[in-house]
């Protein structure tokens, strides 16, 4: 099938596991909640509305978050529980197609061009599917829906929460060209900065770079950035699509310049990786530890070993053996991340990074 032709639905739930706290404990709705850590140590798994509105987010070291949200109420996760929910979300999805792709616990693509419900518009099975999710859960989705995953992953996120929102086709160029850089999937904040340098500030400054030249200047990267500055995106909605690696990274606003920092920050994503290594059941033989200079140079090292990989002691023993590999005194770090490989078997699929037509969207 013609690309340009698919219908796709992005599923993304709100605030996924504050949400199913506050419904779970009547106590804690209205009020400001962050899912894992504690006042003093550990990282925010999630936050709830009220706690972003202070300006808590998820992969924020717990102290910090104490500090912008005093009242901020700490809850211990509950996996088990998140995933039974999560599974009466998908039942859902396969009663209207088997073309389902989960990123995660809470979001997947939908690829609802032939549907099961005969259903000509994909508006129509996005607000029957929120609808029925409120009604069997209690908790609330945001939905969007476009002709590809890029522009279906960007919808979802403009209404939020509970929100829907639709790029039909004859939109989707010039909705991308009016798009600032820096809501693009795919695009972080440090891309967009250097972008920014770039005179790149939305989708027609990006439109006009060749592809050769963004290469050049992102490696392979590039291509993407080319193809998505035209709202092209090919990549079929998967649904048996095998995770090869697991993993969290972290860019920092101010560079790292110092060991005991490093050390510091890989804790905090020690603990986003072994939350997310406990979610999906995953373990692993090797561990890669990423590293970003501000120079945006990259380099990676990787270490295997003959056991599972499977409790923080062994991440940390192989990260310190890996910061060994290169100078760590002299440097300006912007990114870190760890991540696993050699997995021990297939889990969770999740996502790694001209239209005029008349379609019943």
């Amino acid at each position: 099938m013609d690309p340009a032709m698919r219908k796709i639905i992005h599923i993304d739930m709100d605030a996924f596991y504050a949400s199913v706290e506050q419904r779970d404990r009547p106590e804690l709705k209205g009020k400001p909640v962050a899912v894992g850590g504690s006042s003093d140590r550990g990282v925010v798994a999630a936050a709830s509305y009220e706690a972003r509105r202070f300006g808590v987010r998820s992969a924020m070291p717990s102290k910090i978050a104490a500090r912008k949200c005093p009242d901020l109420i700490f809850v211990k996760p509950r996996f088990d529980a998140y995933k039974v929910v999560s599974d009466q979300i998908r039942a859902i999805f396969y009663e209207y197609t088997d073309l389902v792709e989960p990123l995660s616990l809470d979001e997947a693509y939908l690829d609802v061009t032939s549907n099961k419900r005969g259903i000509p518009s994909a508006t129509l099975i996005a607000m029957e599917i929120k609808k029925r999710i409120k009604e069997e859960t209690g908790l609330t989705a945001s939905a969007g829906v476009s002709i590809n995953k890029f522009l279906a992953k960007i919808a979802s996120d403009v209404n939020k929460p509970d929100g829907f929102f639709l790029i039909p086709p004859e939109e989707a160029v010039s909705y991308v060209e009016k798009l600032p850089i820096e809501r693009f999937f795919g695009i972080g904040k440090v891309t967009a900065e250097k972008m920014h340098k770039m005179g790149i500030y939305n989708g027609m400054d990006l439109k006009q770079w060749s592809e050769a030249d963004l290469i050049s200047r992102f490696g392979k990267s590039g291509r993407y950035y080319y193809r998505i500055a035209r709202a092209e995106d090919n990549r079929t909605v998967d649904p048996d699509r095998i995770r090869k690696s697991l993993g969290a990274e972290n860019t920092f606003g101010d560079d790292l310049t110092t060991l005991p920092q490093i050390r510091k920050e890989l804790t905090h994503i020690t603990d986003i990786l072994i939350r997310r290594m406990e979610r999906s059941g995953t373990k692993g033989k090797t561990l890669t530890l990423k590293v970003k200079f501000s120079d945006f140079q990259q380099i990676t090292r990787s270490k295997t070993i003959g056991a599972w990989i499977e409790n923080r002691d062994q991440i940390t023993t192989l990260y310190e053996e890996l910061l060994t590999t290169f100078d760590t005194s002299a440097v300006k770090i912007r990114l870190l991340g760890l991540a696993l490989s050699n997995l021990n078997h297939e889990s969770d699929k999740e996502e790694p990074p001209g239209l005029q037509l008349t379609l019943d969207f």
